[in-house]
């Protein structure tokens, strides 16, 4: 069984899905951020693949993409670096980008790389519907990786329905459009989060932009299997210091453990 489908079986709610960005803190950091976000009580990591123009992110996130990039990161680095993940990371790895270096690796040698190393899933917000399903899509299948859409407010309801129908792992619901990092109204939000649960989805929905602490973990929470944390660890991790206290600070922290 997909580590994915394993865990939204045994888990059916309050599943935190922590992003990183490979190579960030330093180029070296990657499977020492992994290992503590893993013993710190987060369920997924999704792995974030620098690039120079990361459209859905917000200032945070191109920060520390821009930081990774200067430290060496790339695809071939990653690969290299999460060879041997398997041996100490159990929960489920989500690797999160943008087609454009994947395009210039190989769209299937970096699925097959992919899936050789480990990685369960992808979430590429720049490929197209239309793109996934006239090509890309059956190369991701063909190598048993899960594909993850995303879904936002303003995403009509016969669009959310197709991609959910075409989404494996997880349907990704972002808390409203704008980029990653920014603020919430989660009382505002929670209409849109309580119009996908009474759907009845296939996939199990997480929301993503925004979540930062215990209440707005508990809020995005109410309606949904989970959530997913990106511009406050990494800010966790800009202060420098010790990665695993500070993570298990964190999450803490956000799960109220």
């Amino acid at each position: 069984m997909a580590r994915l489908e394993k865990l939204f079986q045994e888990k059916k709610e309050r599943v935190l899905n922590v992003y990183c960005t490979a190579g960030y803190p330093n180029l070296d950091s990657t499977l020492k951020v992994m290992s503590s976000l893993q013993s710190g009580g987060a369920h997924i990591i999704e792995l974030g693949m620098p690039y120079s123009d990361p459209l859905a992110d917000g200032e945070v996130i191109q920060s520390s993409s821009n930081k990774a990039l200067e430290n060496g990161m790339t695809l071939t680095v990653l690969f290299e670096q999460l060879a041997g993940m398997r041996t100490t990371i159990h929960i489920p790895v989500i690797l999160m980008g943008y087609m454009n270096p994947i395009l210039q690796y190989g769209f299937e040698a970096f699925c097959k790389k992919a899936k050789e190393v480990g990685v369960d899933g992808l979430i590429l917000p720049d490929l197209p519907l239309f793109e996934f399903e006239q090509s890309y899509g059956k190369k991701i299948k063909d190598h048993g990786l899960d594909f993850i859409f995303l879904v936002t407010p303003e995403t009509p309801s016969e669009r959310v329905k197709k991609l959910d129908s075409l989404s494996t792992g997880f349907l990704y619901a972002v808390s409203s459009s704008a980029t990653t990092g920014k603020d919430k109204d989660f009382s505002k939000v929670a209409t849109y989060l309580n119009g996908l649960h009474n759907m009845k989805l296939k996939n199990p929905i997480l929301v993503g932009f925004g979540i930062k602490d215990k209440a707005s973990f508990d809020a995005a929470t109410a309606d949904t299997q989970g959530a997913i944390i990106g511009s406050a660890y990494i800010q966790v991790l800009s202060k420098g210091g010790d990665i695993e206290e500070n993570t298990h600070h964190f999450l803490n922290r956000v799960l109220g453990a």
